[in-house]
């Protein structure tokens, strides 16, 4: 593990990323097949794999807990230093030196310990078996466990130059490497795969959900227009979550956009399509939806992270799965035919409610375009989908084959970093949350703003006790918490400003809506602020807010 957090070390200390590449690739090349499917994964910040399941449940508090009583140091000590690097590992590192008896632990070692707080029931068990990890570990590489198991290394590794290094390691084309881990929706496999020269025989494998196709944002009408060529296939965008389902047999199993199973918080989606017929994988967006009409997202939320809904929920939120995209279909992989054909076999499958298809249609100017987005609107969706029918699909990218044209007030997904207790009304509960954006170029987290408005009290209270568990550091009013809630938050203007680490501040920024289906590598990146201020705020352009896309995914 030692070693790891040495490579590690070396990669967070460049700014190259050809640099980064060849320091990862010379430590992947060294690693036999089981050590390396852990380091691949671990490199991009996650203790288990995208697809899945597990997850440590271990959250700040806990680590906080378990860090400071093999420290011996007080809660105040604990707080100066965390708040020097505001980063959990650095602050590990400095405050474990001296306090652990370090001694050789090997990456399988630390992999069965993730293994074993992952299945442990209870905080007590998990907390045992965290502080002995972490007490046997030398304090370079506890800094690094613990960033594992916060989900963030922070060294400036994104997930493509893990792939590039995995292909430079194994001399293979990055393309090779691309297709077998969107295939695979696992790093780890993949570069099991390349070691063993075994990239030729990976497929889609149902009930191993793959990384979604994305779209790139435009704009206005005219600017979609000109990006497709001058005639669009449109599809509704919906204000739902995005869905993978797969069907087997009796076996039935939907995933959302970050890879997790949610099928027990779809029961009648589940059940339905035990009587499909067919061996097949749709990509498709869960609504909440009733008379023909789309609910508010904030009524599709009740059913989020359930593991049993009750038969009144089942009736006050009722759920259809739209359908737009068929990607395998009784053994046949579809991802290489044009997404026509895919269409075509879609539509041959003839589903039945609770199963929709999505509704689409062309556009050949600007003007029909804006005609065809009113009418979506009118329906209750957000916007529209621009698509090539030519296209293939491509998992885990945003090009130009997808488009999305949203034109709200603009909004930025973001992710909270701390909270402070309300007043009046609010007294007692945690109602005011600063929130920040990714600074992918020095791989951290920046504060844009302070939003007092757009929760419900009852979301609030609901978030209140979240933020209580997820606290790093307390200074009474306001709370430094774990950096894992995404939230939506619309904005009237950006100014410069010297306060935030940043450069920006949004003004008059108000929450949307909690996002509890995208994860804080989801969130909007720091360049997407600059692209808004620069466009829109920064010059001589009058253009109006509702004609502002939507930043992000």
């Amino acid at each position: 593990m030692l070693e790891f957090a040495r490579t590690a070390g070396a990669v967070a200390a460049t700014t190259s990323k050809l640099e980064k590449v060849r320091i990862l690739s010379d430590y992947l090349r060294r690693l036999d097949a089981a050590d390396l499917r852990l380091a691949a994964t671990w490199m991009t910040g996650r203790p288990f794999s995208l697809n899945d399941p597990r997850t440590l449940q271990l959250g700040g508090r806990a680590m906080w807990n378990a860090v400071g009583s093999l420290s011996g140091k007080d809660s105040d000590e604990l707080g100066r230093v965390y708040l020097k690097h505001s980063d959990p590992g650095d602050w590990a590192e400095e405050v474990l030196a001296g306090h652990t008896e370090p001694r050789p632990t090997s990456l399988q070692e630390v992999g069965a310990a993730f293994a074993e707080i992952e299945a442990a029931s209870g905080a007590a068990p998990k907390l045992a078996r965290l502080n002995e990890l972490l007490g046997r570990l030398d304090p370079a590489a506890a800094k690094y466990v613990v960033k594992i198991m916060a989900n963030d290394l922070r060294i400036g590794l994104q997930e493509g130059l893990v792939e590039e290094a995995v292909g430079a390691a194994f001399e293979l084309p990055l393309a090779t490497v691309k297709r077998v881990h969107m295939l695979t929706g696992d790093i780890g496999e993949t570069a099991v795969r390349a070691r063993a020269g075994e990239t030729e025989g990976a497929t889609i494998e149902l009930f191993k959900p793959i990384r979604f196709m994305l779209a790139a944002a435009v704009a206005d009408a005219t600017e979609a227009m000109q990006r497709v060529g001058g005639r669009a296939w449109t599809e509704e965008k919906y204000d739902g979550v995005r869905c993978q389902l797969h069907r087997t047999g009796s076996r039935v199993a939907l995933y959302s956009r970050d890879l997790r199973e949610t099928t027990a918080a779809f029961p009648e989606v589940a059940e339905a399509a035990e009587q499909m017929g067919h061996d097949l994988l749709l990509d498709g967006e869960i609504l909440a939806h009733r008379d023909g009409r789309v609910l508010r997202f904030f009524e599709l939320q009740r059913r989020l992270g359930r593991k049993v809904v009750s038969a009144a929920l089942l009736e006050a939120v009722p759920v259809v799965l739209v359908a737009f995209d068929l990607l395998y279909l009784d053994g046949e992989p579809l991802l290489d035919r044009p997404l026509r054909e895919r269409r075509g076999l879609l539509e041959g499958l003839r589903l039945k409610p609770p199963f929709l298809l999505a509704r689409f249609e062309t556009a050949s100017s600007a003007a029909e375009l804006d005609r065809v987005f009113a009418e979506t609107r009118e329906r209750g969706n957000e916007g529209l989908m621009l698509k090539d029918p030519e296209s293939t699909y491509t998992p885990g990218r945003r090009g130009l084959s997808w488009l999305k044209l949203k034109r709200p007030l603009a909004t930025l997904d973001c992710v909270v970093t701390a909270v402070e207790w309300g007043h009046g009304k609010r007294r007692g509960v945690l109602s005011d949350y600063t929130f920040a954006v990714r600074d992918e170029q020095n791989d951290r987290l920046v504060n844009v703003g302070k939003a007092y408005t757009g929760l419900t009290d009852g979301e609030i209270a609901t978030m209140t006790g979240h933020f209580l568990e997820h606290t790093v550091v307390d200074h009474g009013r306001v709370l430094l918490v774990d950096p894992d809630t995404v939230v939506e938050v619309a904005f009237d203007s950006i100014q410069r400003s010297a306060r935030h680490q940043s450069g920006f501040a949004l003004r008059f920024p108000r929450i949307v809506r909690l996002r509890p289906d995208r994860t804080p590598k989801d969130i909007d990146p720091l360049a997407a602020v600059e692209e808004l201020y620069d466009r829109f705020f920064g010059g001589e352009s009058k253009t109006a807010l509702a004609e502002v896309a939507e930043p992000g995914p």
